[in-house]
């Protein structure tokens, strides 16, 4: 049996029955039968305290979200959490970058959004030709530790391509950029 009230009110009883339409096999009438309930309730709330109204409204409202999700599961509609659209690393970081070249007074420093802009800036998706040129001009502003990794990392990829013979137009962009990068840090 479930109770809504408080401790020294003993305001509401709906029996596990009744809540599970038990007694009811009509929505409709369940739904009226519960809302008649709760008018009920309210009229007996005058008497509470301002915490125990607040207690009982809380009460009261997780009952009707049950019992609309129930209602909602008999009728095969399925309830549906919509969360809101996260922006993705990519677009993040390319944000980061745009701030940096248009509102720099603004523009906060991001080590994640750094990170993922020297671990994609060769892939041509992920880092539009419009943005290359911006992170080029990022990048030479790069110092210590994260200028020498990617100057490594640039000269063991040109290395690995320059060994092999494929003609294939992506990595050919792709090394293009590379060079750019090395002119850029060297």
């Amino acid at each position: 049996m479930a109770q809504l009230g408080t401790s020294s009110h003993n305001l509401v009883s709906l029996s596990s029955s009744e809540m599970s339409g038990g007694a009811f096999q009509d929505s409709p009438r369940k739904m009226g039968y519960i809302i008649s309930r709760a008018k009920k309730v309210e009229k007996e709330v005058e008497d509470l305290t301002a915490e125990e109204r607040r207690t009982l409204e809380r009460k009261l409202k997780k009952e009707r979200k049950k019992e609309e999700k129930k209602l909602m599961q008999e009728a095969g509609i399925a309830a549906k959490k919509e969360e809101p659209k996260k922006p993705s690393g990519a677009e993040l970081a390319l944000e980061y970058l745009t701030s940096w070249s248009k509102k720099p007074n603004k523009w906060k420093f991001q080590k994640t959004r750094q990170t993922w802009l020297l671990l994609h800036m060769y892939n041509k998706e992920k880092v539009p030709d419009s943005y290359f040129s911006i992170l080029l001009d990022y990048l030479e502003g790069l110092k210590g530790n994260a200028r020498d990794v990617t100057m490594k990392k640039a000269e063991a990829l040109m290395k690995e391509y320059d060994n092999s013979d494929t003609e294939d137009p992506g990595l050919l962009e792709k090394c293009e950029r590379i060079r750019k990068v090395l002119q850029l840090l060297s």
